[in-house]
């Protein structure tokens, strides 16, 4: 468990949660936990989905710009890789992750909501990449995320003004998937990631793999990912029960065992 940020883990959710005052900026020592929390959810068994959650106020404002502003160009090169992949590795949790934004998403903190599956956006955030104002660009995946979820069009009107989006802007254009009350927001989040908990956690694991890495490559290769994936999954328990059960009992019926 890091100071900023811990993973708590209960009924089969785990949240990692942001917790540095006052707006969650991302500093090098937020980054590296977030990348720890990422992996221990990643490996543990009784996590089935995960939220990212910055606390009722903000989800994260940010990079730290005070931090930013003394490295120089060679801190830069060294810190650009760890930056990157700090978020990534919450893009690379094999499980359904879901952003619950409240407040503010902007900059490394809208890059952090675009490595989610999903998000879930307060009727009163602001979210956006405002790197443009600073005199620099989205250095954590924001040029290539929010271009794949909005297209490319929108994401270069967002990132070369540097705007903030409001909620039902974010919804219009797929930036969010379920705008909330802000209230609202962490509780609405539990309950779209208790739907996966009893899910066939390989199954889903796959699909998100096949998914992310078919959007990365041409439509054959795709498909192609897709075959091996699909048929990697008759050597699980889960996809035994779930035939099982459908010609038994029907659809929907199954009971999951997560192997």
């Amino acid at each position: 468990m890091g100071e900023f940020v811990r993973l708590e883990v209960e009924d089969g959710v785990g949240t990692i949660r942001l917790d540095r005052p006052k707006m969650n900026a991302l500093n090098v020592q937020v980054q590296e936990e977030i990348r720890a929390a990422a992996q221990e959810a990643t490996t543990r068994t009784d996590v089935k989905a995960v939220i990212v959650y910055g606390g009722e106020r903000v989800f994260a404002a940010g990079a730290d710009i005070k931090e930013m502003q003394a490295m120089s160009y060679t801190d830069m090169v060294e810190r650009s890789g760890p930056l990157m992949s700090s978020i990534s590795a919450v893009a690379r949790i094999p499980k359904p992750v879901i952003a619950a934004i409240t407040g503010y998403a902007l900059g490394g903190g809208c890059e952090l909501a675009l490595a989610c599956d999903f998000r879930v956006v307060a009727d009163d955030a602001k979210l956006g990449q405002p790197e443009i104002l600073l005199g620099v660009i989205p250095g954590a995946g924001g040029t290539q995320r929010l271009s794949r979820l909005v297209g490319a069009s929108r994401a270069k009107e967002m990132i070369f003004s540097g705007r903030f989006v409001d909620a039902q802007e974010a919804l219009a254009i797929g930036l969010a998937d379920k705008v909330v009350p802000a209230a609202d927001v962490y509780t609405a989040s539990r309950e779209w990631a208790s739907t996966f908990v009893g899910a066939a956690s390989y199954a889903v694991r796959a699909a998100k793999e096949a998914i992310d890495r078919g959007l990365e490559v041409d439509l054959e290769t795709g498909l192609e990912i897709e075959r091996l994936l699909f048929a990697s999954l008759f050597a699980t328990k889960d996809r035994e029960i779930g035939m099982t059960s459908f010609v038994e009992q029907g659809s929907g019926k199954a009971q999951f065992e997560g192997r």
